[in-house]
């Protein structure tokens, strides 16, 4: 009877120690997962709040920002040409995970219209093939480091903008953001992030791109002509003065967001001059449970934050802003 009840007293004590194990990892995951975040006024990087806006985490398709704007900086002021036209590589397929447009090897198509997919609707493929065809056309200019391949050229210069940036917590291995695979991994920040996202949407073109909720694109394979409508991932999109900007998930990265959200502009009349205050809004979201519900809070926070700042004189200390 007695070596029962020691047997049962070691075995309700297993299970405690087990049940406090379970919990410690389970409230570790619970703090890992924890949405980090930032809210900041898109015309001066004042920022509203944030929360572990300068913890590196995994990004996933929030790189492909990076990515579209190596290319479009390439157009602007290399006089690169969008309407070129690609020939999708077999390397395109290799690691890039979902292939969502339903590419094959040797499609062609134009870079305008791989840049709608990559940024629509987060295309991997289109995203690696435009970095492999806007990469061999920097081959000429830029130095090479590392394999030297078109793609990593295109990846070196993405990280060059990042440096210019400020993004000093950020370090780009793709185009895409897949971040299994590599030998080392990517990060970003959500500060870093939004420093990206500011610059990004103060390009016209930019804007139109993750403006739209649906775009048709065609491109050619063999003899066939083949049209493809995309759609976009960010379904805040159109919602609440949304427009913009990206959305990326991996396994290691859970669900991140960039939001840009705007109001009509606030007309200010002091002293007989009249004075057009643009009200823009960029939030960055990295590590999320819930994207969606959570982008549309922290929105709706981000707007109260900003007219709290507003009615006290849009105050800025150089130090808070990004």
């Amino acid at each position: 009877m007695q070596r029962f009840s020691v047997a049962v007293m070691i075995s309700r004590r297993f299970f405690a120690t087990l049940f406090c194990l379970a919990a410690f990892l389970s409230s570790g995951r619970a703090a890992l997962a924890r949405t980090a975040y930032v809210i900041i006024d898109a015309q001066t990087g004042w920022v509203l709040e944030q929360v572990d806006a300068r913890a590196k985490r995994q990004v996933g398709s929030l790189t492909k920002v990076a990515a579209a704007m190596v290319a479009i900086d390439w157009a602007e002021k290399r006089a690169g040409d969008l309407n070129q036209v690609a020939t999708i590589p077999p390397e395109a397929f290799v690691n890039t995970g979902e292939n969502l447009v339903g590419f094959q090897p040797g499609d062609r198509i134009t870079l305008r219209d791989l840049l709608y997919a990559a940024l629509v609707q987060s295309d991997n493929v289109a995203a690696y093939t435009l970095a492999n065809q806007v990469g061999i056309a920097l081959q000429p200019v830029v130095p090479s480091a590392g394999n030297g391949t078109p793609v990593a050229i295109f990846v070196s210069q993405m990280n060059f903008l990042a440096k210019s940036l400020r993004m000093e917590r950020t370090r780009f291995v793709n185009p895409h953001g897949i971040d299994t695979g590599e030998r080392s991994m990517p990060y970003s920040t959500a500060a870093d992030l939004a420093r990206l996202a500011r610059y990004a949407m103060n390009k016209p073109a930019f804007r139109f791109y993750v403006s739209q909720k649906e775009r048709q694109i065609s491109f050619q394979r063999g003899s066939q002509k083949k049209s493809y409508v995309l759609r976009n991932t960010n379904e805040l999109l159109g919602t609440n003065g949304v427009d913009g900007v990206k959305t990326g998930k991996t396994a290691r990265a859970g669900d991140c967001l960039i939001l840009s959200a705007h109001r009509e502009p606030e007309i200010r009349n002091d002293g007989g001059r009249t004075a057009v205050m643009q009200r823009n809004l960029i939030i960055v979201m990295l590590g999320s449970g819930s994207r969606f519900v959570e982008g549309g809070q922290l929105l709706a926070k981000g707007w109260q934050l900003y007219d709290q700042w507003a009615a006290g004189g849009r105050q800025i200390d150089p130090n808070k802003t990004l």
